[in-house]
């Protein structure tokens, strides 16, 4: 492994010669398969090889994040310049990092105790019960829990008993929110996350019934607009993903996937090489809140963007999943990584929008559908919306049909 990161004789022995050998070169084997480059790698290598002389990890018992610490500011230092003597604290942070994934890899290190709040137990509780019980999904399991733990952690600095939360703690943490620019179907979600853990605790018998108490800001049907770029918009985006690069190749492939199926973040961060059936050009889309899979015909444009994606930017990985990381360690690229990609790209083209997230590019395609003359049935079954009444809204942004109404000959009637 050494040999391929080093040529000079005297950094090859010093590699060879420093203790734990056989560890270092399986842990930089494993970065290796991450996607780190050469030149990271020899900032690994040369790290382990000087901590490897500064701690021993044959004694019993594991390292802790103390010892390396303490192992990092006394350790022996290798400087090819005599003057080199002043550490960043980014560079002494770096390299704790760097001990520290090591012997976690190795199994060798001490993890800190996670700190335990009071109602710890109790979301705990609440998730399972969503889970086994009331069968929600996965998206909003998780949803339902951030939120009850950032509520929580709110109120745990006055509060040391469970029970003593009260409706008031739920009222000032709504009409925080609300000051801090949260609109109303936001604060209407987390109080409905709030009134199912608290109706939760109550049928447990660990709170009085304050579910019930929780008031949300009220919502109208079919109140709001459904914001996003116009169809010549999204093909001036398109337009302006060119080159060869991986970013370029990898983002314009996202972009069509949200554009062309009007898919949601998270349904393009699941997807994975085997949801493609290149035979018979079918696209399989995971629908988590439909709790389906849904097949499409792949589209000839979609098709060949992903295709030469995979050819051509794709980092080798064992990784399943269809989209990854550019830089090291090589990942899966989360849902919540879709967003900026897609907010970089138009605001580069200073597209005003009030939204310029993934999700825009949803209501661009539901736009572009309707105003081709799809049914909203049709449309519906494209978004795999459950409920023809969310699909409904796109009715009042089709101008031209509202247009042909309009003019409309009344005459007769009256």
């Amino acid at each position: 492994m050494f040999d391929t990161l080093f040529s000079r004789p005297h950094a090859l022995a010093r590699h060879y010669s420093a203790p734990c050998l056989e560890s270092r070169t399986s842990y930089l084997s494993y970065c290796k398969t991450l996607g780190y480059p050469r030149s990271s790698l020899q900032k690994i290598a040369w790290v382990l090889m000087v901590f490897s002389q500064s701690i021993d990890l044959c004694k019993p018992g594991r390292i802790t994040r103390v010892e390396i610490e303490f192992a990092v500011d006394h350790r022996l230092r290798f400087y090819r310049r005599k003057d080199a003597v002043k550490e960043s604290k980014s560079s002494r942070l770096l390299f704790i990092s760097t001990v520290i994934n090591w012997l976690r890899f190795l199994g060798h290190f001490e993890e800190s105790p996670c700190k335990t709040s009071f109602f710890s137990d109790y979301v705990e509780g609440f998730v399972q019960f969503m889970r086994d019980e009331r069968g929600l999904s996965s998206a909003t399991i998780i949803f339902r829990q951030d939120e009850v733990l950032r509520f929580l952690s709110s109120v745990s600095g006055s509060k040391n008993l469970f029970g003593s939360i009260s409706i008031n703690d739920v009222d000032s943490y709504l009409a925080h929110k609300g000051r801090h620019g949260w609109s109303r179907r936001s604060l209407r979600t987390l109080a409905d996350a709030l009134r199912s853990f608290f109706r939760y605790a109550h049928a447990k018998g660990l709170i009085s019934n304050i579910a019930e108490a929780i008031e949300a800001p009220p919502l109208y049907a079919q109140e709001g607009l459904p914001f996003g770029p116009t169809w010549e918009q999204v093909q001036q985006l398109l337009t302006s993903i060119s080159g060869d690069t991986i970013v370029a190749l990898r983002d314009r492939a996202i972009i069509l996937l949200f554009s062309v199926y009007g898919l949601r973040a998270g349904e393009v961060s699941r997807l994975q090489l085997d949801d493609i059936d290149w035979e018979k050009d079918i696209l399989h889309i995971t629908r988590p809140k439909q709790r389906c899979l849904q097949q499409y015909p792949l589209n000839a444009e979609v098709g060949n963007a992903i295709a030469r994606y995979l050819k051509e930017a794709r980092p080798v990985s064992k990784h399943r999943a269809l989209f990854l990381t550019i830089c090291a360690p090589i990942r899966p690229l989360s849902a919540a990584s879709m967003t900026p990609i897609v907010h970089s790209r138009l605001a580069a083209l200073d597209i005003e929008l009030p939204c310029r997230g993934a999700h825009c590019l949803r209501h661009a395609c539901a736009r572009h559908l309707l105003e081709s003359g799809h049914s909203l049935k049709q449309i519906g079954d494209q978004l795999g919306h459950r409920d023809l009444e969310t699909t409904r809204i796109y009715a009042k942004v089709d101008l031209n049909s509202l247009r042909q109404v309009a003019e409309l000959d009344m005459e007769d009637l009256l």
